[in-house]
Protein backbone atom coordinates (compact mmCIF):
# COMPACT_ATOMS: atom_id res chain seq x y z
CA UNK A 1 0.00 0.00 0.00
CA UNK A 2 0.97 3.36 -1.05
CA UNK A 3 0.75 5.85 1.75
CA UNK A 4 1.38 9.86 0.88
CA UNK A 5 1.54 12.50 3.54
CA UNK A 6 1.18 16.11 2.56
CA UNK A 7 2.00 18.84 5.13
CA UNK A 8 2.64 22.41 4.38
CA UNK A 9 4.97 25.47 5.70
CA UNK A 10 2.01 27.49 6.68
CA UNK A 11 -2.24 27.32 6.36
CA UNK A 12 -4.63 27.84 3.36
CA UNK A 13 -1.47 25.98 1.18
CA UNK A 14 -4.20 23.83 -0.98
CA UNK A 15 -3.38 20.61 0.21
CA UNK A 16 -6.87 19.22 0.15
CA UNK A 17 -7.82 20.77 -3.33
CA UNK A 18 -4.35 19.20 -4.48
CA UNK A 19 -5.60 15.98 -3.18
CA UNK A 20 -8.64 15.59 -4.79
CA UNK A 21 -7.45 16.82 -8.05
CA UNK A 22 -4.30 13.94 -7.42
CA UNK A 23 -7.47 12.02 -6.29
CA UNK A 24 -9.42 12.55 -9.58
CA UNK A 25 -6.22 12.29 -11.84
CA UNK A 26 -5.33 8.77 -10.84
CA UNK A 27 -8.97 7.13 -10.67
CA UNK A 28 -7.28 4.63 -8.38
CA UNK A 29 -8.78 3.04 -5.12
CA UNK A 30 -7.88 5.20 -2.67
CA UNK A 31 -8.18 5.87 1.33
CA UNK A 32 -8.09 9.34 3.08
CA UNK A 33 -7.52 10.11 6.56
CA UNK A 34 -6.84 13.58 8.17
CA UNK A 35 -5.17 12.13 11.59
CA UNK A 36 -5.63 15.72 13.53
CA UNK A 37 -8.75 17.29 12.26
CA UNK A 38 -8.22 21.64 12.04
CA UNK A 39 -11.06 22.75 10.62
CA UNK A 40 -14.22 21.58 12.73
CA UNK A 41 -17.87 20.71 11.53
CA UNK A 42 -20.19 19.91 14.10
CA UNK A 43 -23.06 17.12 12.07
CA UNK A 44 -25.39 14.81 13.79
CA UNK A 45 -24.28 15.85 17.47
CA UNK A 46 -20.86 14.75 16.08
CA UNK A 47 -17.50 16.88 15.51
CA UNK A 48 -15.77 16.50 12.17
CA UNK A 49 -13.08 17.85 10.08
CA UNK A 50 -14.69 19.69 6.68
CA UNK A 51 -11.89 18.19 4.78
CA UNK A 52 -12.28 14.58 5.68
CA UNK A 53 -16.22 15.10 5.14
CA UNK A 54 -15.34 16.97 2.05
CA UNK A 55 -13.23 14.58 0.51
CA UNK A 56 -15.52 11.36 2.01
CA UNK A 57 -18.78 12.97 0.05
CA UNK A 58 -17.00 14.09 -3.12
CA UNK A 59 -15.34 10.27 -3.75
CA UNK A 60 -17.84 8.03 -2.13
CA UNK A 61 -15.89 6.76 0.24
CA UNK A 62 -17.69 4.40 3.03
CA UNK A 63 -15.61 5.89 6.30
CA UNK A 64 -17.74 8.24 8.69
CA UNK A 65 -15.43 11.09 8.52
CA UNK A 66 -14.61 11.54 12.36
CA UNK A 67 -13.21 8.05 12.14
CA UNK A 68 -10.44 9.07 9.72
CA UNK A 69 -9.53 11.81 12.58
CA UNK A 70 -8.17 10.45 15.62
CA UNK A 71 -8.95 13.81 17.36
CA UNK A 72 -9.26 17.51 17.26
CA UNK A 73 -8.24 19.08 20.88
CA UNK A 74 -4.80 19.22 22.12
CA UNK A 75 -5.76 18.59 25.36
CA UNK A 76 -7.87 15.71 25.08
CA UNK A 77 -5.11 13.80 23.14
CA UNK A 78 -2.83 14.26 25.46
CA UNK A 79 -5.21 13.32 28.16
CA UNK A 80 -5.99 9.80 26.13
CA UNK A 81 -3.00 8.58 24.33
CA UNK A 82 1.07 8.86 25.00
CA UNK A 83 3.22 8.10 21.96
CA UNK A 84 3.01 5.04 21.80
CA UNK A 85 -0.79 4.63 21.92
CA UNK A 86 -0.82 7.32 19.13
CA UNK A 87 1.03 5.20 16.72
CA UNK A 88 -0.82 2.23 17.11
CA UNK A 89 -4.06 4.17 17.17
CA UNK A 90 -2.75 5.76 13.70
CA UNK A 91 -1.60 2.37 12.15
CA UNK A 92 -5.01 1.47 12.95
CA UNK A 93 -6.94 4.52 11.06
CA UNK A 94 -4.61 3.90 7.86
CA UNK A 95 -5.06 -0.20 8.26
CA UNK A 96 -8.97 1.00 7.46
CA UNK A 97 -8.69 3.37 5.45
CA UNK A 98 -5.96 1.35 3.13
CA UNK A 99 -7.79 -2.21 3.10
CA UNK A 100 -8.14 -3.32 -0.73
CA UNK A 101 -6.75 0.18 -1.71
CA UNK A 102 -3.75 1.50 -4.12
CA UNK A 103 -2.93 4.35 -2.24
CA UNK A 104 -3.72 5.97 1.01
CA UNK A 105 -3.56 9.80 1.24
CA UNK A 106 -3.05 11.23 4.79
CA UNK A 107 -3.50 15.11 5.29
CA UNK A 108 -1.52 17.28 8.07
CA UNK A 109 -2.47 20.04 9.55
CA UNK A 110 -2.54 23.53 9.06
CA UNK A 111 0.90 24.27 9.47
CA UNK A 112 4.10 21.74 9.69
CA UNK A 113 4.59 22.26 13.07
CA UNK A 114 0.72 21.81 14.22
CA UNK A 115 0.12 18.91 16.34
CA UNK A 116 3.44 18.13 17.10
CA UNK A 117 3.13 17.65 21.07
CA UNK A 118 0.60 15.08 20.28
CA UNK A 119 2.45 13.52 18.09
CA UNK A 120 0.38 13.90 14.80
CA UNK A 121 2.01 16.72 13.06
CA UNK A 122 3.05 15.58 9.08
CA UNK A 123 6.65 14.58 10.26
CA UNK A 124 5.65 12.07 13.01
CA UNK A 125 3.15 10.48 11.08
CA UNK A 126 5.49 9.98 7.96
CA UNK A 127 7.81 8.51 10.54
CA UNK A 128 5.12 6.54 12.05
CA UNK A 129 3.78 4.83 8.50
CA UNK A 130 7.02 5.03 6.51
CA UNK A 131 4.80 6.94 4.03
CA UNK A 132 6.43 9.33 1.94
CA UNK A 133 6.15 13.00 2.68
CA UNK A 134 5.04 15.71 0.11
CA UNK A 135 5.47 19.45 1.01
CA UNK A 136 2.93 22.01 -0.31
CA UNK A 137 3.88 25.83 -0.32
CA UNK A 138 2.37 28.78 -1.71
CA UNK A 139 2.30 32.20 -1.67
CA UNK A 140 4.34 35.37 -3.35
CA UNK A 141 7.95 34.62 -4.52
CA UNK A 142 10.10 35.84 -1.57
CA UNK A 143 7.62 33.60 0.55
CA UNK A 144 7.60 30.38 -0.82
CA UNK A 145 11.71 31.00 -1.28
CA UNK A 146 11.44 31.66 2.82
CA UNK A 147 9.56 28.75 3.52
CA UNK A 148 11.76 26.45 0.83
CA UNK A 149 15.21 27.14 2.37
CA UNK A 150 13.66 27.19 5.82
CA UNK A 151 12.45 23.90 5.20
CA UNK A 152 15.90 22.53 3.83
CA UNK A 153 18.48 24.80 6.57
CA UNK A 154 16.05 24.18 9.33
CA UNK A 155 14.06 21.25 10.00
CA UNK A 156 15.61 18.14 10.93
CA UNK A 157 14.01 15.08 8.38
CA UNK A 158 15.49 12.54 10.15
CA UNK A 159 13.74 9.11 10.14
CA UNK A 160 11.42 10.70 7.36
CA UNK A 161 10.72 9.96 3.34
CA UNK A 162 10.77 13.57 1.82
CA UNK A 163 9.25 12.56 -1.73
CA UNK A 164 9.64 16.34 -2.80
CA UNK A 165 7.49 19.44 -2.75
CA UNK A 166 4.85 21.28 -4.59
CA UNK A 167 4.33 25.05 -5.11
CA UNK A 168 1.14 26.24 -5.56
CA UNK A 169 -1.06 28.81 -6.24
CA UNK A 170 1.69 30.55 -8.33
CA UNK A 171 0.92 33.84 -10.23
CA UNK A 172 3.30 33.08 -12.99
CA UNK A 173 5.07 29.86 -13.63
CA UNK A 174 7.21 30.64 -16.36
CA UNK A 175 8.74 33.83 -14.29
CA UNK A 176 8.74 32.31 -11.40
CA UNK A 177 10.87 29.06 -12.55
CA UNK A 178 13.38 31.76 -14.15
CA UNK A 179 13.95 33.88 -11.07
CA UNK A 180 13.97 30.24 -8.60
CA UNK A 181 14.31 27.13 -10.23
CA UNK A 182 17.83 26.71 -9.89
CA UNK A 183 18.07 28.03 -6.40
CA UNK A 184 15.57 25.67 -5.47
CA UNK A 185 17.39 22.99 -7.13
CA UNK A 186 20.45 23.66 -5.55
CA UNK A 187 19.57 22.95 -2.28
CA UNK A 188 18.26 19.19 -3.38
CA UNK A 189 14.52 19.62 -2.54
CA UNK A 190 13.10 17.56 -5.62
CA UNK A 191 10.01 19.95 -7.45
CA UNK A 192 7.53 17.48 -8.45
CA UNK A 193 5.14 20.18 -9.41
CA UNK A 194 4.57 23.91 -9.85
CA UNK A 195 0.90 24.84 -9.81
CA UNK A 196 -0.35 27.95 -11.34
CA UNK A 197 -3.17 30.10 -9.75
CA UNK A 198 -6.70 29.34 -10.58
CA UNK A 199 -9.04 32.52 -10.15
CA UNK A 200 -11.54 30.15 -10.74
CA UNK A 201 -11.08 27.85 -7.93
CA UNK A 202 -11.22 31.47 -5.61
CA UNK A 203 -15.20 31.76 -6.57
CA UNK A 204 -18.08 30.35 -4.55
CA UNK A 205 -21.22 30.01 -4.27
CA UNK A 206 -23.93 32.39 -2.69
CA UNK A 207 -25.21 29.37 -0.75
CA UNK A 208 -21.77 28.72 0.28
CA UNK A 209 -21.55 32.89 1.23
CA UNK A 210 -24.95 32.72 3.29
CA UNK A 211 -23.59 29.59 5.25
CA UNK A 212 -20.84 30.91 6.39
CA UNK A 213 -22.41 34.32 7.30
CA UNK A 214 -25.61 32.33 9.06
CA UNK A 215 -27.14 34.68 6.84
CA UNK A 216 -31.22 35.03 6.53
CA UNK A 217 -32.46 34.32 3.20
CA UNK A 218 -35.10 36.94 2.80
CA UNK A 219 -36.07 35.84 -0.99
CA UNK A 220 -33.93 33.87 -3.73
CA UNK A 221 -34.13 30.46 -2.27
CA UNK A 222 -33.91 28.42 -5.56
CA UNK A 223 -31.04 30.79 -7.17
CA UNK A 224 -28.25 30.01 -4.18
CA UNK A 225 -26.32 28.45 -6.94
CA UNK A 226 -24.75 31.64 -8.29
CA UNK A 227 -21.03 31.98 -8.52
CA UNK A 228 -20.12 34.95 -6.54
CA UNK A 229 -16.87 36.19 -8.05
CA UNK A 230 -16.08 39.48 -6.38
CA UNK A 231 -17.17 41.63 -3.72
CA UNK A 232 -18.05 44.95 -3.49
CA UNK A 233 -19.05 47.21 -0.03
CA UNK A 234 -21.41 49.51 -0.78
CA UNK A 235 -21.20 51.93 2.19
CA UNK A 236 -20.39 55.33 -0.06
CA UNK A 237 -22.83 57.35 -1.96
CA UNK A 238 -24.54 55.03 -4.87
CA UNK A 239 -23.76 57.54 -7.52
CA UNK A 240 -19.56 57.07 -6.77
CA UNK A 241 -20.82 53.19 -6.44
CA UNK A 242 -22.08 53.20 -10.22
CA UNK A 243 -18.98 55.07 -10.98
CA UNK A 244 -16.19 52.62 -9.65
CA UNK A 245 -15.35 49.88 -11.69
CA UNK A 246 -16.09 47.27 -8.87
CA UNK A 247 -19.62 47.94 -8.98
CA UNK A 248 -19.61 47.08 -12.50
CA UNK A 249 -18.16 43.21 -12.17
CA UNK A 250 -20.07 40.36 -13.12
CA UNK A 251 -21.31 38.31 -10.36
CA UNK A 252 -20.48 40.43 -7.15
CA UNK A 253 -22.09 40.26 -4.33
CA UNK A 254 -23.28 44.08 -2.83
CA UNK A 255 -22.54 43.95 1.14
CA UNK A 256 -24.76 47.22 2.41
CA UNK A 257 -27.47 48.32 5.07
CA UNK A 258 -30.62 47.20 4.39
CA UNK A 259 -32.37 50.78 4.79
CA UNK A 260 -30.22 51.70 1.95
CA UNK A 261 -33.08 51.35 -0.85
CA UNK A 262 -30.97 53.01 -3.80
CA UNK A 263 -27.56 51.01 -2.99
CA UNK A 264 -29.81 48.10 -3.43
CA UNK A 265 -31.83 48.77 -6.38
CA UNK A 266 -28.80 49.68 -8.25
CA UNK A 267 -27.56 45.96 -7.31
CA UNK A 268 -30.28 45.09 -8.55
CA UNK A 269 -30.02 46.75 -12.26
CA UNK A 270 -26.56 45.37 -12.65
CA UNK A 271 -24.98 42.37 -13.11
CA UNK A 272 -24.87 41.09 -9.52
CA UNK A 273 -24.92 37.34 -8.01
CA UNK A 274 -26.26 38.81 -4.94
CA UNK A 275 -27.38 41.47 -1.93
CA UNK A 276 -26.23 41.15 1.72
CA UNK A 277 -27.97 43.52 3.77
CA UNK A 278 -26.49 43.91 6.90
CA UNK A 279 -27.73 45.69 10.34
CA UNK A 280 -30.55 43.18 10.11
CA UNK A 281 -32.95 45.88 8.64
CA UNK A 282 -35.53 44.27 6.15
CA UNK A 283 -36.37 45.97 2.72
CA UNK A 284 -39.71 47.29 1.71
CA UNK A 285 -42.07 45.13 -0.36
CA UNK A 286 -40.79 47.25 -3.69
CA UNK A 287 -37.50 46.28 -3.13
CA UNK A 288 -38.34 42.08 -2.34
CA UNK A 289 -40.39 42.56 -5.45
CA UNK A 290 -37.78 43.72 -7.86
CA UNK A 291 -35.27 41.12 -6.25
CA UNK A 292 -37.71 38.02 -6.69
CA UNK A 293 -38.15 39.38 -11.06
CA UNK A 294 -34.61 39.08 -10.90
CA UNK A 295 -33.35 36.36 -9.55
CA UNK A 296 -31.11 37.68 -7.32
CA UNK A 297 -31.38 36.63 -3.55
CA UNK A 298 -31.56 38.85 -0.65
CA UNK A 299 -29.12 37.67 2.21
CA UNK A 300 -29.70 39.49 5.81
CA UNK A 301 -27.18 39.32 8.40
CA UNK A 302 -27.46 41.19 12.26
CA UNK A 303 -23.59 42.88 11.71
CA UNK A 304 -22.87 45.98 10.70
CA UNK A 305 -21.33 46.70 7.05
CA UNK A 306 -17.96 46.83 8.17
CA UNK A 307 -18.23 43.86 10.36
CA UNK A 308 -19.61 41.92 7.71
CA UNK A 309 -16.97 42.96 5.19
CA UNK A 310 -14.53 41.86 7.48
CA UNK A 311 -15.95 38.66 7.99
CA UNK A 312 -16.15 37.71 4.29
CA UNK A 313 -12.09 39.52 4.08
CA UNK A 314 -11.10 36.25 6.26
CA UNK A 315 -13.55 33.62 4.64
CA UNK A 316 -11.45 31.08 2.94
CA UNK A 317 -13.39 29.66 -0.83
CA UNK A 318 -13.03 26.02 0.61
CA UNK A 319 -14.44 23.81 -2.26
CA UNK A 320 -17.80 21.96 -1.62
CA UNK A 321 -18.99 18.58 -2.74
CA UNK A 322 -21.51 20.71 -4.94
CA UNK A 323 -18.39 22.04 -6.95
CA UNK A 324 -18.20 19.67 -9.79
CA UNK A 325 -16.41 21.80 -12.65
CA UNK A 326 -13.87 23.02 -9.74
CA UNK A 327 -12.85 19.27 -8.85
CA UNK A 328 -12.73 18.83 -12.76
CA UNK A 329 -10.62 21.69 -13.03
CA UNK A 330 -8.39 20.56 -10.22
CA UNK A 331 -8.00 17.28 -11.64
CA UNK A 332 -7.09 18.72 -15.08
CA UNK A 333 -4.40 21.26 -13.49
CA UNK A 334 -2.67 18.18 -11.49
CA UNK A 335 -2.50 16.17 -14.49
CA UNK A 336 -0.75 19.42 -16.76
CA UNK A 337 1.49 20.63 -14.08
CA UNK A 338 2.48 17.36 -11.24
CA UNK A 339 4.37 14.84 -12.00
CA UNK A 340 2.22 12.20 -10.84
CA UNK A 341 4.20 8.83 -11.89
CA UNK A 342 7.34 10.71 -9.72
CA UNK A 343 5.01 11.15 -6.71
CA UNK A 344 3.26 8.08 -6.59
CA UNK A 345 6.26 5.96 -7.77
CA UNK A 346 9.49 7.88 -7.35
Amino acid sequence: MNILIFGSMCQSTGKTSLIVGLARALNKKFGYAKPFGDRLLYRKKRLWDYDAALITNIFGLHEIPDDISIGFDHSKLRFMYDEKAIREKLRGVISDVGDKRDLVFIEGGKEINYGISVYLDPLSVAAYTGGKLIIVVSGNENAVMDDLIFLKKRIDMTGVDLGGIIINKIQNVEEFKENNLAKIEETGLKVLGMIPFEKNLTTFTVGYLSERLFAKVVTGEEHMEKTVKSLFIGAMHVNAALESPLFKEEGKAVITSGDRTDMILAALEGDTACVVLTDNITPNAKIISAAKERNIPLLMVPADTFQTAKQLDLMEPLLTKEDTEKVELLKNTVLRHVLIDELIEG
